[in-house]
């Protein structure tokens, strides 16, 4: 079914790449007011190409750049659905999202980039696993639980031991849905979800590689980026482009990620996140059929950045040069701890008088501990002198509540 779709699809486009994106009738819709489509909003109005936004939040990033902006439930099917007959091409920022609504809307003829068929394999995390087996990609080796009932039962039965990573199916971002467990302690407080759980891999590095792809075929790879996690929010606090690996390595993690894309046969960016381990192997993590975190530095160090290139292969234009003018180093803003409320950037002119240093606010007005705010972007020829600056920013810049 899933190929009937996918060619139904292409199709469907052959018809309406004649249409006149730029400066016209054309509606994109975009699913998910966040930080990441406001991103996408910008390289749309380059173009000049009408936008549509849906998010249950009316202070959505989004809310400011967007053509037309609509309120509601992401998951609802009606709500989807009704937004998605005003547009002719809809993508998504954000995985959570009605199902059953898209697959109605392609059925009946509305472009939708990302697929159904891949958004489907991706959604839940014990999907994607299952998915990851039958297509022979490495990957950490995993069980599934129905609950964390059935996960303390297996632990009692010997079954499964600790360390190991749970992960809830369903829902987890940014860190969230995600537990290291190591202890009974940490068994006794998981929330009671379908999960899977996961060996605890030793590794060396966590990489990344963005994967893009038009419906004609032609792809593009990003180079492999190397990410540092805040060790107890689990979110990247750095990324790093080029990542500091030997060629042969980025050469491997290139050829794992392209693997990843043509199993998934995906329209638009696919980020592929990885774990290089002690032994040098390289684990698929997991992927996100989207622009991704990772993929930030890119908007200022790269001849394309990833935003332009999703719109880029949702719409089957020609993919842009994916190489980069020179090395960069993202940085994520997130609310600091015991601060919540109207949000302060506090020093940000500080960072300012940085060589290389470019901000990026997402313009939530709420901050809380962890939330994600912000990037600053360091671009510089020299990766390790980036990275330094990097560490500078980290330390200077403050999100705070007033």
């Amino acid at each position: 079914m899933a190929t009937l779709t996918a060619s139904r699809q292409n199709v469907i486009f052959v018809e309406t790449a004649k249409m006149n994106y730029f400066s016209s009738d054309f509606k994109l819709g975009i699913l998910g007011g966040g930080q990441l489509g406001k991103m996408l909003l910008t390289e749309t109005r380059k173009f000049d190409i009408q936008t549509l936004v849906l998010d249950p939040s009316d202070e959505a990033p989004c809310t400011i750049a967007c053509n037309k902006f609509y309120q509601g439930d992401l998951m609802d099917f009606d709500t989807v659905y009704e937004f998605g007959k005003k547009c002719d091409v809809v993508t998504f920022e954000i995985e959570h999202i009605n199902l059953e609504a898209l697959e109605k809307l392609e059925a009946e003829g509305t472009i939708v980039y990302p697929s159904c068929a891949t958004l489907k394999l991706i959604q839940n995390k014990g999907t994607q696993k299952d998915f990851y087996s039958a297509n022979n990609i490495p990957t950490a080796a995993y069980q599934k639980f129905p609950d964390a009932l059935s996960v303390k039962k297996a632990y009692d039965l010997n079954q499964i031991a600790f360390p190991f990573i749970w992960k809830s199916t369903r829902f987890g971002y940014d860190g969230n849905g995600v537990k290291a467990v190591r202890s009974i302690n940490d068994l006794e407080n998981l929330p009671e979800t379908e999960c899977i759980i996961e060996d605890m891999i030793p590794f060396k590095n966590e990489l990344a590689v963005i994967v893009a792809r038009n419906p004609n075929g032609e792809i593009k790879t990003y180079p492999v980026v190397e990410m540092e996690f805040h060790p107890e929010a689990n979110q990247v606090e750095y990324v790093i482009c080029p990542a500091r690996i030997s060629p042969k390595i980025a050469e491997k993690a290139r050829e794992l990620a392209l693997k990843v894309s043509e199993s998934f046969s995906h329209v638009g960016l696919l980020a592929v996140e990885m774990f290089l381990t002690n032994d040098d192997e390289i684990l698929v993590n997991e992927v996100a059929p989207r622009p991704h975190n990772s993929g930030h530095y890119s908007i200022e160090a790269s001849y394309t950045s990833q935003f332009e290139q999703h719109l880029r292969a949702i719409l089957n234009l020609p993919l842009g040069d994916s190489s980069s003018k020179t090395g960069g180093v993202m940085v994520n803003l997130v609310g600091e701890e015991n601060h919540s409320g109207n949000v302060l950037y506090e020093n940000i002119e500080e960072i300012l008088k940085m060589p290389g240093v470019t901000p990026h606010i997402y313009g939530k007005k709420q901050t809380r501990p962890f939330r994600k705010m912000g990037h600053v972007t360091i671009a510089h020829q020299d990766i390790n002198e980036a990275r330094k600056i990097a560490e500078q920013v980290k330390k200077t810049i403050r999100v705070i509540s007033q």
